[in-house]
């Protein structure tokens, strides 16, 4: 029987080709290698409450500045701390952490900080510890119970009250919260540079591929009501940028005028503490002052005796 040749296809496609089709299918059925994906920037990644503490916050050091300044007042050891403004209140954390008397009241405006504080600060507390902080999620401007030894209203914080009827009604409330011995620290900040708008102080926090720094920027100053805005941004080593992480609109108090307040209130005695360790790069040394020298920039901070 003689062999019959295979027809050709008409099309111009492979099909009567079969050493081309399975030469085909075979590069198909080849798996394909993955594709690498980009790792995403440090600064989407990064927690900025994570990152505000380790650069703004030093809470053993706060810790032990309240601890000396109520013995400077009244010579023996404060037990109850009131944070006013707390945020996620790493200061409560560390003050009932350093002895088992003492107890520590948070107070803050907004519920969504203090739960990533709950988190991520209060999670690490040893029970018994947890059980010696209260969180309060209200307006500061309010009277609680039990008074304290110290209150403490940090950052700058009280600055968001721009009128003088404003502060010394919160004076007035922050008085009330403590005890017939008992002292409200804040800190202040000042110097040429504070009202030079665009100005820009940055400091490294962490070194290393996974590092970042600190940049506060002086962003705006009105000198005729001294309302002034800044913010807080980080810039990562990977070059990304997490701008604007906390922004602060602020009147901008000077010294004398929080200490006149403070007497309207009615405070007995108010104390300024004065950073004597030029070095930004070395723990501060605070001593009690009258008379300081002229600085672009500079902090302090103000203890009122009830």
């Amino acid at each position: 029987m003689p062999k019959t040749k295979q027809p050709k296809c008409d099309c111009k496609c492979t099909c009567g080709d079969k050493s081309k089709s399975e030469k085909k299918l075979k590069s198909k059925d080849k798996p394909k290698k993955p594709k690498k994906q980009k790792k995403r920037p440090l600064a989407e990644t990064a927690d900025k409450f994570i990152c505000y503490q380790e650069s703004v916050q030093a809470a053993e050091h706060e810790v032990e500045f309240f601890i000396r300044a109520y013995r400077d007042c009244y010579g023996k050891n404060p037990y109850s701390l009131r944070e006013d403004f707390c945020g996620t209140f790493s200061v409560c954390c560390e003050w009932v952490k350093s002895d088992k008397r003492r107890t520590a009241t948070g107070v803050d405006y907004c519920g969504k900080t203090l739960k990533w504080g709950k988190k991520n600060n209060l999670s690490k507390l040893r029970e018994e510890q947890q059980t010696r902080i209260r969180l309060i999620e209200q307006d500061v401007r309010k009277r609680n119970r039990p008074q304290v030894d110290v209150l403490a209203a940090q950052n700058f914080s009280f600055w968001i009250f721009k009128t003088r009827a404003e502060v010394i009604e919160y004076f007035k409330v922050a008085r009330s919260n403590l005890n017939a011995e008992g002292i409200m620290l804040m800190d202040m900040m000042g110097g040429g540079e504070c009202f030079s708008e665009g100005h820009v102080d940055k400091r490294k926090i962490k070194k290393g591929k996974k590092g970042f720094s600190y940049h506060w920027t002086q962003v705006s100053y009105n000198p005729i009501n001294h309302d002034a805005e800044f913010n807080i941004s980080f810039k990562f080593a990977d070059g990304s940028w997490m701008k604007e992480a906390f922004v602060y609109k602020w009147r901008f108090w000077s010294i004398p005028e929080v200490r006149e307040m403070l007497v309207e209130a009615g405070f007995s005695n108010s104390i300024v503490y004065w950073d004597l360790e030029e070095d930004e790069d070395e723990d501060s040394i605070w001593e009690q002052s009258d008379v300081a020298p002229s600085d672009p920039s500079w902090i302090c901070y103000i203890v009122a005796k009830k």
